[in-house]
């Protein structure tokens, strides 16, 4: 914001014109005095006191006023609410209007751009980091519960052919989605691969399941042995079969030789 110059008697009648052409409170104005003024000599000689002020500038004022001038240059009428949380340093800014769509943009991708600049504007000369969150149409909590919605289904898919599925490349907000989504599941894990902009996120098979279903479940208390789901073909029965097979050859061996004696 511009600095307005103010004059009066003395400065702190210069400091009030100000607050009130300025429509703000003493704890929320800068100001510096130009000329402390002067009273002369039984008034002769006096001179005005000069102030020059400015409204400070919230962290919410920073962003909305950003916001305002893009939307202008986009000819596009946009209300902006701002609400700041000061324990969580969190700045949340809702958009509202018409075609909402084009400031969303493909999977949410302009959005993400104005957010960028918007946390780039309010950090700028702070210490520590203020996160900005920039939602439209509720579009962040819809685009949450397609995302997690999207973690179960490859997840199930991953389970059910045993290989790794690559998902298309995400921001680090969504992909904080898929690997939370998933975290509990006891059957399949998540990593990310690759290099922004196209990192991505892949979900495969943990290795303890991978490795249980080749080998079947380790049972200790009967002894140590595999047992798995088709008792034909585990590693009792296929023992007893060897068995049994052993025997049956050996039973048609001496049928053979005992026919051959007879011939």
């Amino acid at each position: 914001m511009d600095m307005i110059t103010v004059t009066a008697k003395t400065v702190d009648e210069a400091v009030t014109k100000a607050l009130i052409e300025l429509e703000t409170t003493s704890d929320k104005l800068e100001y510096e005095v130009v000329d402390k003024g002067s009273t002369g000599f039984l008034g002769i000689g006096a001179k005005p006191a000069i102030i020059r002020a400015k409204k400070k500038e919230s962290i919410e004022d920073k962003a909305m006023d950003f916001l305002s001038q893009i939307f202008e240059a986009m000819n596009m009428q946009v209300n902006i609410t701002a609400a700041y949380n000061q324990e969580e340093q969190e700045l949340s800014l809702n958009l509202e209007g018409e075609d909402m769509g084009i400031l969303i943009g493909k999977r949410g991708q302009t959005l993400d751009s104005l957010q960028y600049l918007v946390s780039l504007i309010v950090n700028k000369g702070t210490e520590g980091y203020l996160r900005v969150k920039l939602d439209t149409e509720n579009y962040r909590e819809r685009r949450k519960e397609t995302l997690e919605t999207l973690a179960k289904n490859i997840a199930y898919k991953v389970k059910r052919t045993k290989r790794p599925v690559s998902l298309e490349p995400m921001n680090p907000y969504e992909r904080r989605i898929i690997h939370a989504a998933l975290q509990n599941d006891k059957y399949v894990t998540t990593r990310s691969e690759g290099e922004e902009p196209f990192r991505h996120v892949v979900i495969a098979l943990k290795k303890e399941a991978a490795s249980g279903d080749r080998k079947g479940r380790y049972d200790r208390n009967k002894g140590g042995r595999f047992e798995r789901s088709d008792r034909s073909g585990g590693y009792r029965n296929n023992r007893r079969t060897n068995g049994n097979s052993a025997s049956q050859t050996g039973s048609d061996a001496s049928a053979e030789t005992a026919a051959g004696e007879e011939e």
